[in-house]
């Protein structure tokens, strides 16, 4: 018998791959246009073993970027917060790294790093590093008052207070940041393989569209949906442990 938390996914994931199923069959689209679920599971299973190693791959390219990410995000809106007249000169650097399309970067990312992990994880963390920082920097200004007036009052220094108030008043803005990041990691690493690598589901889904093998295409990409549905889901249990003191409000009924 399914949990409860885990029946609502399993009825939309299981109704998703029945509308699909249907719309395959309702249009008569062919394998090379569109493969149904069944022949993208059959192929799933057949070649898991060609799938798996680039799979790994991609994790560690999005892993690699998320804890880069992350500690350059924080690094940073703790700077802007800390030292007022760095944030002036910080805030349009972090405006200007998200005006520049990431994508656009790829290429120069790969002729610097080369085609292996390092220019991949580079891009991830481009993506993940303005969400981070924004997230985490607003909840650190947008601390209660009435909190920093109480540690005033009781002479905390400036690093006290930072430390033992702002932080972690800030930390339910900044779980919000890294769940962001969680769901858009995945972007980098593989618009970074589309532009040039030797491995990775990227790599994977445009040799096999080359080769109009529709269904590994199909695979891999499910294979990366599924693994980014799952990275996303265990960062937030992860977050919701760490901040369980942060209770959450839920709308009351209008009777």
């Amino acid at each position: 018998m399914i949990g409860a938390p885990l029946f609502r996914p399993f009825v939309i994931f299981v109704g998703l791959l029945a509308g699909w199923q249907a719309i395959v069959i309702a249009l008569g689209l062919p394998r090379f246009i569109l493969p149904g679920p069944l022949e993208v599971g059959s192929t799933l299973f057949r070649q898991a073993d060609k799938i798996l190693p680039h799979l790994w791959i991609t994790l560690s390219e999005i892993g690699i970027g998320l804890v880069l990410g992350t500690v350059l995000g924080t690094c940073s809106a703790l700077v802007m917060a800390y030292f007022t007249p760095l944030r002036r000169w910080l805030m349009p650097v972090l405006v200007v790294s998200q005006a520049i399309p990431v994508f656009a970067l790829a290429p120069i990312l790969v002729l610097w790093f080369g085609y292996g992990v390092a220019s991949k994880a580079a891009m991830a963390t481009l993506i993940i590093y303005f969400p981070v920082t924004a997230a985490f920097f607003d909840g650190l200004r947008r601390t209660e008052p009435g909190w920093l007036d109480l540690a005033h009052t009781m002479n905390g220094s400036r690093w006290a207070v930072l430390r033992q108030v702002r932080i972690p008043a800030a930390l339910p803005a900044f779980a919000s940041g890294l769940r962001v990041a969680a769901a858009v990691a995945p972007i980098g690493a593989v618009v970074g393989e589309w532009v040039g690598s030797s491995a990775g589901l990227g790599y994977l889904m445009l040799h096999a569209n080359a080769r109009m093998q529709v269904d590994l295409m199909f695979a891999a990409l499910f294979t990366l949906a599924v693994s980014a549905v799952v990275l996303y889901f265990a960062l937030d249990t992860l977050l919701r442990r760490a901040i369980s003191w942060q209770h959450e409000s839920e709308p009351s009924e209008e009777v």
